[in-house]
């Protein structure tokens, strides 16, 4: 096994000016991209921080003690990211889903639900306003989070054997108290609840069916990762990648399953339901999905864009520089401005790095230019 190298890189400090274009970008709700694709789904991280040090994104090797995350000021402030949504909305946006570092660190995040609940879409109806959290804090903030106004909540669970999920959060966080935060969410009413495994070959691959049949016929949505290439921290290699179809292979060695249409345009998870004994999907016993970013991309559907913790608009989970919203935000632009701003970006959106990836040249740790890290922009 190859010596695994962490770069050290900021990539924070890559970043451009978010221009006004000479002429202003109306707000119809029609805004595409430069491959036409739409913009529907917006991506905020609250936070840069998180309580969890697992090896695919907060490696501790590099987020230790000495690592310096970014100050209160340089953050975006609640009122400043509802008013940023409420432009994207503008744009056409339907969807946002809060994310980190980990979202539930951020105090009074249940201010910022509430702002953001309150937002209604073009055609008049409410966000689909949901958020991605480890669990950690779950059980206690469920209720107020469901109270105030926060739809669905996605979380990340590696495993279900304590000593494997301790070795992947790095902390000697217990298992129970995730299945706990779990459990409080479905009771507040915080669904459908998807539980997301990012499973790396030879560390948590044995926890494939375990998972399984624990949420199987729960009314949860087990969804299984591939192990990305995302960042500059986390050592990825190819060899660790266990692809989505032999997942489902080994899945179906137990249960028969039959594939499901997509729940929504550009969904990145492919479903599959698991089926009766008539053979066809049976809703009483769920579902699974599985992402495939790196086997089969899915770029060319892809409606997200992401706005970072101090206000930096990303157009791509592999992006390795964003465009400085909050500058315009604190220097005094209009709405009409902001708007016009975004849309200049998004119109000349061509990310498309899973497609693009067997073609790149392999990048080493002295030269290329460093992805933004997950734990910035959220997944």
């Amino acid at each position: 096994m190859s010596e695994r190298v962490i770069p050290l890189v900021d990539q924070r400090l890559q970043t451009l000016s978010a221009r006004l274009p000479a002429q202003p970008i109306p707000t119809t709700g029609l805004l595409n991209d430069a491959l036409g694709r739409p913009l529907r789904d917006l991506r905020i991280s609250v936070t840069d921080r998180c309580n969890f040090r697992c090896n695919y994104c907060m490696p501790k090797e590099v987020f230790d003690k000495n690592y310096t995350y970014l100050p209160h000021s340089a953050l975006l402030t609640f009122e400043e990211i509802t008013r940023l949504t409420q432009v994207f909305i503008a744009h056409g946006v339907r969807k946002v889903r809060l994310t980190g570092g980990e979202p539930l660190l951020r105090k009074n995040l249940e201010t910022l639900v509430e702002q953001l609940a309150a937002l209604r879409t073009l055609n008049g109806q409410p966000l689909d306003l949901t958020l991605t959290t480890n669990g950690s804090l779950l059980k206690r903030k469920a209720a107020t989070l469901k109270a105030a106004g926060l739809q669905r909540v996605t979380v990340s669970l590696d495993g279900l054997d304590d000593a494997v999920f301790r070795r992947m959060n790095d902390v000697d966080f217990p298992v129970a108290d995730v299945l706990e935060g779990i459990a409080a969410a479905q009771s507040a009413g915080l669904g459908p609840i998807k539980v997301n495994m990012v499973v790396k070959r030879g560390t948590n691959d044995d926890q494939i069916l375990p998972m399984a049949r624990h949420f199987r016929g729960s009314g949860i949505v087990l969804r299984f990762i591939e192990y990305m290439d995302v960042g500059a921290t986390n050592g990825w290699r190819m060899d660790e990648v266990l692809p989505s179809a032999e997942v489902i292979q080994r899945l179906q060695q137990e249960w028969p399953l039959v594939p499901l249409e997509p729940a929504a345009p550009g969904e990145t998870a492919e479903r599959w339901g698991y089926a009766g004994p008539d053979g066809r999907h049976d809703p009483s016993l769920g579902e699974v999905g599985v992402i495939s970013s790196v086997t089969q991309a899915f770029c060319r559907d892809c409606n997200r864009a992401r706005l970072s913790t101090e206000g930096r608009l990303y157009l791509c989970l592999f992006a390795h520089q964003g465009h400085d919203l909050r500058s315009l935000l604190r220097g005094g632009a209009s709405d009409a401005e902001l708007a016009s701003a975004i849309g200049a970006i998004w119109q000349g959106r061509r990310d498309r790095y899973s497609e693009l990836r067997a073609f790149l040249p392999p990048e080493n740790s002295g030269q290329g230019r460093r992805r933004i890290e997950m734990s910035y922009i959220g997944g």
